[in-house]
């Protein structure tokens, strides 16, 4: 079992599958669908910890499955996180998209990389919005907080210090504020948040990208 990862999330998802299976087809898709959202936003949550503190730096790292410290990361990092204790590696499927697809994506323009890096690819959330817009669902952008679901991955391009923005990526929460909009997991700086931020910042990007049991990189 990878390390680091709750023994909880597995019994969720076997749980999960259980009830599913014996689901009606139609019904059983709506259902897995919906459920790997909620999971996913539980998930996230457990990047939500004062000892992880914000670090990009790049680092050699492990393939697949690699990660950088537990006490480290970015907010890419919390997707990728929540992802894999859903069994989902997207170091590996974004490595291998980016591979067969090379010129979709900014590296050579906005890094001048000249083939992929599946050190920091998967990290850089210019990088997830090209990869979750061709493998997921792109949703329209709103400011209407129903449009919002649980486990949905949300951008913004984000105030920073020193003037001009920089990218942001964060995961939609079952949980809401008073005014009924959904809260986000999200890591911007310091330590991971849970908060009220989904309209604090203009919304660029609106995505679902849910994978069935059958598809996981893991059980």
């Amino acid at each position: 079992m990878q390390a680091g990862i709750s023994y909880r999330y597995f019994f969720m998802v076997a749980f999960t599958a259980l009830h599913l299976s014996a689901a009606p087809a139609g019904a059983q898709d709506a259902a897995e669908s919906q459920s790997f959202g909620v999971l996913l936003a539980q998930a996230a949550l457990e990047s939500v910890r004062p000892d992880i503190q914000y670090n990009g730096s790049y680092l050699a790292l492990d393939y697949p499955w690699g990660d950088v410290p537990a006490t480290q990361g970015v907010c890419s990092d919390v997707l990728v996180r929540a992802y894999r204790l859903l069994g989902v590696d997207l170091q590996m499927r974004l490595h291998e998209d980016m591979t067969a697809a090379f010129a979709t994506y900014p590296a050579a323009r906005v890094w001048g990389q000249s083939r992929p890096d599946r050190n920091i690819d998967h990290r850089r959330v210019l990088n997830l919005e090209v990869y979750f817009a061709r493998k997921g669902l792109e949703l329209p952008v709103s400011r209407d907080p129903a449009s919002y679901q649980p486990g949905d991955i949300v951008s913004w391009m984000v105030p920073k210090f020193g003037g001009g923005t920089t990218p942001h990526i964060g995961i939609v929460s079952a949980e809401k504020a008073a005014d009924g909009t959904p809260l986000v997991i999200h890591h911007l700086s310091g330590a991971p948040r849970h908060e009220n931020v989904l309209f604090l910042w203009p919304v660029k990007k609106h995505f679902r990208y849910h994978v069935s049991f059958a598809q996981r990189d893991r059980a």
